[in-house]
């Protein structure tokens, strides 16, 4: 089946005339001309259409998997060139609904009993659908409350699986045949992409999901996140409340409410900055399709699927780069790549400051509000070809989310300042973490490790003058052990003292 599927994925190319791609890489050009002339006999479609249009059909035809992953190439500048992410930005992963007779079966099966025996009413038709899953409304019978029913699609994990074999195989074939192979991490990007893609399959893990965020909001007064009813829930079926809300897209509905647009937009980008950097648990696919607005102007949140976590050096990294680059200070955006790892510790800081200035200085020119952080993402990642910086898997869904806030922020207020939105978040964030609350709070996780570490140290000092007393070089060994229980001491009585001014600090 595995040669089946890369049969139709070579001759969806061809006929596309996408082997146009691999001559720009003189080691395979033989190759695609080889297999072009193999097949001959298959006819090209909309030959006279730009390369990146046929590349943005061909994921079309080639199914959920490639629509996916052509949604997730278009926010990588890192990756393919500007004009193929704007064609590969309007993939639509709206298809054709599976049949309801299906999907009530896969609800019967995963919830043990009929579906008059669940629910009141259901509705046959789906209410969306996508590559994954598809939803349906109904009312529970046991507390008559609205709901939505997510139903996984039939057979998808199969497709999902065998084309992400098949994604690894050209990856792994782009990273030796390409000079940029290397830097770019293909394979890295489809691993991030298996493990986002194969979240999406277990629909409890969505709920999960969902339950984190609505827990981290719990109190917030911008955005209203729906209650799961874990008692209808599986891997295949996840059941929530329903929530009825006008689509952040459709403006004109929204001024006919009365909704603030403006206040709005502002709600978004501190929903966003404060999910990444307080909570380092984001909701990743916040795309117009998935946001709502309640008739009291705040956000409703929708499909959960797809999550972003960032690891606290990822999160000050992130935070001191933004800070930098709004601030001007270019040299220590640079310095930042480098300490993070993100670009290679030979480069030559000098000459990335000065690229970096060369894409920056002309955009800030432009008042504040003008300023689009996504296309300065866009210039610096193109930069960032030249000086050899390593993509961050991690950072992906962070690049994707960015660009969606950005877009659903300015299409509310086209006046948006994003800058003066964002900075006192990361301000406020930059000064729990690295000012004297960031030491207290530190102190205090590691309070437990050390109630148990500190009285061990005693018996581990007497067993190790016992280890050393059997050994032949003792009096050296001795020696260095005394040392080192000097140190000990030292950091004990620091420890101690930085723990007695905690307590004082705390009466």
């Amino acid at each position: 089946m595995t040669l089946l599927r890369l049969l139709k994925i070579i001759i969806t190319f061809k006929r596309y005339g996408l082997f146009q791609i691999l001559r720009l890489n003189e080691r395979i050009t033989r190759f695609a001309i080889l297999i072009d002339l193999l097949l001959w006999f298959i006819p090209a479609k909309l030959a006279n259409e730009p390369l990146p249009k046929r590349v943005k059909l061909a994921f079309e035809k080639l199914g959920p998997v490639f629509v996916k992953f052509g949604q997730l190439l278009s926010t990588r500048p890192d990756l393919i060139p500007a004009e193929y992410m704007e064609e590969l930005a309007k993939l639509q992963s709206q298809v054709r609904p599976f049949s309801s007779k299906l999907s009530r079966e896969i609800i019967e099966s995963a919830l043990k009993h009929p579906i008059q025996k669940v629910f009141s009413s259901f509705t046959d038709d789906p209410v969306a659908s996508a590559s994954i899953a598809q939803v349906h409304r109904g009312k529970l019978l046991e507390n008559g409350k609205e709901v939505a029913i997510k139903v996984l699609r039939p057979g998808i994990g199969k497709i999902i699986r065998k084309d992400i074999r098949l994604l690894k195989i050209i990856a792994k074939i782009v990273e030796k045949m390409f000079s940029d192979g290397k830097r770019l991490r293909p394979l890295a990007v489809v691993e991030e992409f298996e493990t986002t893609i194969y979240g999406e399959l277990d629909l409890s893990q969505e709920a999960a999901n969902c339950t984190e965020l609505a827990r981290l909001h719990k109190g917030d007064h911008r955005i209203v996140i729906p209650e799961i009813y874990y008692d209808y829930c599986t891997k295949d079926v996840i059941v929530m409340e329903w929530k009825n809300g006008i689509p952040i897209s459709e403006i004109a509905k929204l001024r006919e409410q009365n909704i603030d647009l403006v206040k709005l937009s502002h709600y978004g980008v501190e929903i966003f900055y404060t999910q990444v950097f307080h909570f380092g648990f984001f909701h990743a696919d916040m795309h117009p399709g998935n946001i709502l607005c309640a008739a009291d102007g705040r956000y409703i949140a929708l499909d959960f699927g797809i999550v972003g976590c960032l690891s606290e050096e990822d999160k000050r990294y992130l935070a001191i780069n933004i800070l930098a680059f709004f601030n001007r200070d270019y040299k220590k955006v640079a310095l930042t790549h480098v300490e993070s790892g993100w670009a290679p510790k030979d480069t030559p800081i000098e000459q990335f400051e000065n690229a970096i200035r060369a894409v920056c200085e002309p955009i800030f020119n432009k008042p504040l509000a003008q300023i689009s952080f996504a296309q300065v993402l866009i210039k610096l990642f193109q930069v960032s070809r030249r000086f050899g910086i390593i993509v961050q898997p991690q950072l992906i869904l962070l690049q994707k989310t960015i660009v969606n806030v950005e877009g659903l922020g300015r299409l509310l207020n086209p006046e948006l300042d994003l800058w003066q939105t964002a900075k006192p978040i990361l301000n406020k964030w930059l000064r729990e973490q690295m000012g004297i609350k960031g030491v207290i709070k530190n102190l205090k996780e590691e309070l437990p490790h050390w109630s148990y570490t500190l009285p061990t140290l005693p018996r581990n000092f007497a067993n190790t003058l016992l280890k050393l007393q059997e050994s032949s070089d003792m009096n050296l060994r001795y020696e260095k052990l005394l040392k080192n229980n000097q140190r000990q001491n030292q950091l004990l009585i620091l420890v101690i003292i930085i723990l007695i001014l905690v307590l004082c600090i705390k009466l």
